[in-house]
């Protein structure tokens, strides 16, 4: 997925590229399809190859995840420690051993159709303010920083981000979130802003306070900034930024409620490890999987979070504005005809300033702190072992979905070309249920390859066995051995 930001129509929107996770429960995908099959016969027939692939694929991870669960044991927070200790190993057997971890879970993580956040996704996401208006940051002293370090040594990527070597965060799907409210706080803060910025410009004092410039990436073009990429899909998902800082100045949007929106993470997983102590060594590995994060919140998910506080860039224009304030003001007095009117519209700008920074950093504290406990107990999933478990399982599921697509497509339309196969895939997910997604057809016929079920002729294109024949190269599997012996005998 690629996040841009970009303007349209005095509209601050997010272009998102497709991903490759099939939105679809997995039940409700195998009815629907099985529905649209013709003959009696061929519905039961795909019914049970839908549970034979099942099946099957759930048998070629369970070694492997078997194995990530056991290595999971030795470097849980919780419990690990004491079965380092039982072990016995040595310092370097155990790194060789959290190494091996590390490469399991990003496998997985990749199967998963997780990604890495990278440093642009970030600057994109935080460009915009959506609950959260105070300054997070990482107190990195917390953080081990050798863990990550040592994997990207052995295993490099591009596009890591900045904080690689201290922690990751993957991110998967793409929701939206909207808030309606009146937001009293918030839009006296703006109108303040707003106010403030018109001040700076009539005084001609905006250079002094205007942030430096960030400087420009090597693969960011900003002439394109607000125009749409060249190679964008027309198919990719554009979402509008709604926020109170762009809001019209009307009566309805002042004193009435408003909805604000948001583009959110459906899913987040941070990996971190804290720092070590002098008298102990850290050696727990830290899973925390999150649901629904805002993109401009997202710094709710961020590990080892210092106490917010007004930046430097605040107090400098708390004890600027006082001076200068304070310097107007006695020199309006010094004035033979000092005017009471300018006098008190100077005060009063001083102490309006003033009471803003402060009353708008003690609700900031209100809503961060809200956050964080709602990140606790509402969009906090799991941690983990059970994280773990749930995207051992998500593999699975996305395996056998996207098995049952490409075979259900092939079964109906007959030989395909790989491109062609991409494209019915993806229609039969918009046009059956509604979902877009960019479906991973390569993986697919990878699968379908292994399971013996597909053929190609000589120019490349794929066919599909039949049924029957499918369901013969499967065979019966462990599980329908078990379910006939719970049965058990016919009477």
């Amino acid at each position: 997925m690629e996040v841009s930001g970009r303007k349209e129509r005095n509209k601050e929107v997010m272009r998102l590229e497709r991903e490759s996770v099939i939105p679809i429960l997995k039940p409700k995908l195998i009815i629907k399809l099985a529905y649209l099959i013709e003959h009696g016969t061929d519905r039961a027939e795909f019914l049970k190859l839908c549970k034979r692939v099942e099946y099957t694929i759930r048998a070629w991870y369970l070694l492997e995840f078997e194995d990530l669960m056991q290595l999971y044991s030795l470097f849980d927070p919780v419990h690990g420690g004491q079965r380092l200790e039982q072990q016995r190993l040595s310092s370097d057997e155990i790194d060789v051993l959290e190494q091996n971890f590390l490469t399991y879970f990003f496998n997985i993580m990749e199967q998963s159709n997780f990604k890495i956040v990278t440093d642009d996704e970030i600057e994109v996401a935080q460009s915009g303010q959506y609950l959260l208006n105070l300054p997070i940051k990482v107190d990195e002293s917390k953080l081990d920083m050798k863990l990550l370090s040592n994997y990207f040594r052995k295993h490099p990527r591009d596009k890591l981000p900045e904080f690689s070597d201290k922690y990751i965060i993957f991110r998967r799907g793409i929701g939206l979130d909207q808030t309606t409210d009146i937001f009293v706080m918030e839009k006296l803060d703006m109108i303040i802003s707003r106010l403030w910025g018109w001040l700076l410009k009539v005084s001609r004092l905006r250079k002094l306070f205007s942030k430096k410039p960030k400087p420009a990436r090597s693969n960011t073009d900003p002439k394109k900034s607000d125009e749409p990429s060249a190679d964008a899909k027309e198919e990719d998902l554009v979402v509008e930024r709604i926020r109170i800082q762009n809001m019209e100045l009307s009566m309805k949007n002042l004193f009435g409620k408003i909805t604000i929106q948001e583009p959110t993470f459906d899913r987040m997983i941070v990996v971190y490890r804290r720092a070590s102590s002098k008298t102990q060594t850290e050696r727990g590995i830290c899973i925390k999987h999150f649901k629904n994060i805002p993109m401009a919140d997202m710094e709710i998910v961020l590990p080892e979070k210092k106490n917010p506080s007004l930046t430097p860039m605040d107090w400098v224009k708390f004890l600027v504005s006082v001076v200068i304030g304070l310097m107007t003001l006695v020199g309006s007095l010094e004035m033979p005809k000092a005017d009471i009117w300018v006098v008190l519209a100077i005060l009063s700008g001083l102490i309006g300033y003033c009471a803003k920074i402060y009353f708008t950093f003690q609700q900031n504290m209100v809503t961060y702190q809200n956050l964080i406990t709602q990140s606790m107990y509402d969009k906090q999933l799991d941690s983990g072992k059970g994280t773990l478990l749930h995207l051992c399982d998500d593999v699975i599921q996305q395996e056998v979905k996207e098995v049952i697509i490409s075979y259900f497509i092939l079964m109906e339309q007959g030989k395909l070309t790989i491109d062609d196969l991409d494209q019915k895939c993806e229609d039969l997910i918009e046009e059956e249920f509604g979902e877009q997604c960019n479906f991973d057809v390569t993986d697919a016929v990878r699968k379908l390859e292994k399971l013996g079920i597909v053929i190609k002729d000589s120019i490349g294109r794929i066919a599909c066995v039949p049924l029957r024949r499918a369901n013969e190269i499967i065979g019966t599997t462990t599980e329908e051995i078990v379910l006939k012996a719970r049965q058990g005998p016919i009477t």
